[in-house]
């Protein structure tokens, strides 16, 4: 749960600006678009397979020394 309070003399603006910089951090809005819509756990299963397989793709092309 992310907590905002209002500095004194502070503006609307950057008081918005600091909420979302805090609901980014917190990591809300990746979690809201993730529940969005309902992924099948075998499509969930597949997706992470593939980012595993160009994860290890990537690092056999540029093998960090």
């Amino acid at each position: 749960m992310v907590k905002l309070r209002l500095r004194e003399h502070e503006s609307i603006q950057d008081a918005v600006k600091r909420f979302r910089k805090l609901v980014e951090h917190a990591g809300i809005k990746k979690e809201m678009r993730r529940r969005e819509y309902y992924e099948k756990p075998s499509d969930l299963n597949r997706r992470n397979r593939r980012r595993a397989e160009r994860r290890s793709r990537m690092a056999r092309l540029n093998p960090q020394t």
